[in-house]
């Protein structure tokens, strides 16, 4: 399983430039939005059109 998030050197490098408690913090942040986004890559779901529309009432987000 990948691990995604932040290296023990970049979790300690936030630390001691930003302090502790803010370093932690935005570490965990970092991390649960990782998190997030390899969920929304993994459950993704590609829209196939079977009947081209005339009226374009929706616009189609980049892949």
């Amino acid at each position: 399983m990948k691990t995604t998030g932040l290296s023990y050197n970049s979790r300690k490098a936030l630390t001691v430039h930003i302090g502790e408690q803010a370093g932690t913090e935005i570490a965990n942040l970092i991390q649960r939005m990782a998190t997030e986004i390899d969920e929304l890559r993994r459950t993704k779901v590609s829209v196939t059109r079977i009947v081209p529309s005339q009226n374009r009432a929706y616009v189609d987000e980049p892949a």
